[in-house]
């Protein structure tokens, strides 16, 4: 695999940051939620509909000496940390945990927390947000390793029909998936949902 100049600067500089044996300079640890803007296509939507500047989301892990993001893109996989940052937005990003996480994620919890991830990798990503594990998007896959794992529901869950769906952007994005026939009442978490939940702090904003 070659290597741009840019990736061996960016990493060296990111490793040196990010203490890995610390969880990094701002302690990040296993569960941490991030957030980003994507670059994707149908982020502008997302964010349109949702009203929030994040579009993307993922959980944080350590695997090694490293720090990870499972996230649902195409597929459902682990990415480096460093990686993941690079490819949002401006790399701006924004980490939240539960406000008693060290009350609930015990390491047991951490543990079944991986498990359930473990299920969803290399499955497809979901780009008409159906509530079924055949495929997932990435608010989905928080909220679900959250529920199944601690039984703590993250985010308020909605219908397709709570957001903001007139905009044009949002009105083509949605043509392009469901032709007619958008399914209005199909249960929904957005990464807004969760972003805004009371039950999470921020740790960092950068």
């Amino acid at each position: 695999m070659k290597y741009t100049l840019f990736t061996i600067i960016f990493y060296g500089l990111f490793t040196a940051t990010y203490g890995q044996n610390e969880g990094g300079r701002h302690g990040l640890s296993d569960g941490d939620i991030i957030f980003q803007t994507s670059l994707s296509s149908q982020s502008r939507a997302i964010q349109l509909a949702t009203k929030s500047t994040y579009s993307h989301c993922g959980i944080i892990y350590k695997k090694g000496n490293d720090l990870y993001v499972l996230e649902a893109i195409q597929p459902v996989k682990m990415t480096p940390l460093y990686g993941w940052i690079a490819r949002g937005q401006g790399k701006h990003y924004v980490v939240k945990r539960l406000k008693n996480a060290k009350q609930i994620l015990t390491p047991e919890v951490l543990v079944k927390m991986r498990q359930v991830g473990k299920q969803f990798e290399g499955k497809s990503y979901d780009i008409t947000f159906e509530w079924s594990d055949d495929k997932i998007y990435c608010s989905e896959l928080v909220w679900k390793i959250y529920k199944r794992s601690t039984g703590i529901e993250i985010g308020k869950l909605q219908q397709l029909r709570d957001f903001d769906l007139n905009n044009s952007i949002v009105k083509k994005k949605m043509k392009e998936r469901y032709g007619s026939k958008i399914p209005k009442s199909e249960r929904v978490i957005s990464p807004a949902a969760i972003f805004n939940s009371e039950l999470l702090t921020t740790i960092v904003s950068k």
